[in-house]
């Protein structure tokens, strides 16, 4: 970042130090999509996975019991806050490639706010969670996805909340293990797929034994994933919807909390 940049950045604007702070995150932000919105080709990457589990999975779930009307109108759902889970929860290796690299260093020393360094990598993931998801779902309304605008639009609004979180808590690890990339995925893999699988992501908890559910109840993305299959199904007013928001909240609060206390605690 040259000097004219980080003088600009740092002058008072005109809402004074919140306009200057919205600044940050705005040029932090920039950085970061920029390389995505000239190669567009992590963006489809990165719907393979999901796609591949609801073309090769999903018919499988036809007729299942407990799903109520439409498998896919319970499985898409599901799928969505999988990406969200693992998509931005893979987030924090970019910071491990920086730190290899040299570039986080470099990024550390500008005067930026630690604070929106963080909120502007974060917003990116959580922009383009909000794409692969807006576009896996008109892909699957063809096979039977019924969509309910209203409905949709709240549930994709509540996936970026989780989205904030899971990735900042991303980043928050990545910071805290820089040095050690398979320390990173250790962490990260051992910590997702207990709360994918007892979140109800791929299968009805509630056909299980009853430890699991009662297990499940702990687990924050449960009341997520419940919201997320309340909100595609066009009830708005679900208690379940209701609960999920509390918990994406939650997620986001704590995740944005330990990813801006690593980040001003990073060390050059």
């Amino acid at each position: 970042m040259t000097t004219t940049t980080a003088t600009a950045v740092t002058a008072p604007g005109p809402l004074g130090r919140a306009g200057n702070f919205l600044r940050e995150v705005g040029l932090v932000f920039a950085r970061e999509i920029s390389p995505e919105l000239r190669v567009p080709i992590g963006l489809i990457l990165g719907m393979l996975q999901p796609l591949v589990f609801l073309v090769l999975f999903g018919p499988l779930l036809g007729g299942m019991p407990g799903l109520g009307g439409s498998h896919w109108q319970w499985f898409v759902p599901g799928i969505l806050v999988m990406i969200g889970m693992f998509g931005t929860g893979a987030a924090g290796y970019g910071v491990l490639v920086e730190a290899g690299g040299g570039s986080l260093e470099r990024v550390l020393v500008t005067p930026l706010s630690r604070a929106a360094m963080l909120i502007g990598r974060t917003l990116k993931e959580a922009l383009t969670l909000l794409v692969q998801g807006a576009l896996i779902t008109l892909l699957m309304a063809p096979f039977g996805l019924r969509i309910h605008v209203a409905g949709v639009a709240a549930g994709l609004a509540l996936l970026v909340v989780v989205g904030v979180g899971v990735g900042s808590l991303s980043f928050a690890l990545a910071l805290a293990v820089k040095r050690s990339p398979s320390l990173f995925w250790a962490v990260q893999q051992f910590a997702q797929f207990p709360l994918l699988l007892t979140s109800g992501v791929l299968l009805p908890v509630e056909a299980g034994p009853a430890w699991l559910a009662a297990v499940s109840r702990f687990n924050p993305f449960t009341y997520v994933v419940d919201a997320e299959r309340a909100l595609f199904a066009g009830d708005l007013a679900a208690p379940a919807a209701g609960y999920g928001a509390l918990a994406a909240a939650a997620i986001a609060a704590i995740g944005l909390a330990l990813g801006i206390r690593g980040m001003r605690r990073a060390t050059l």
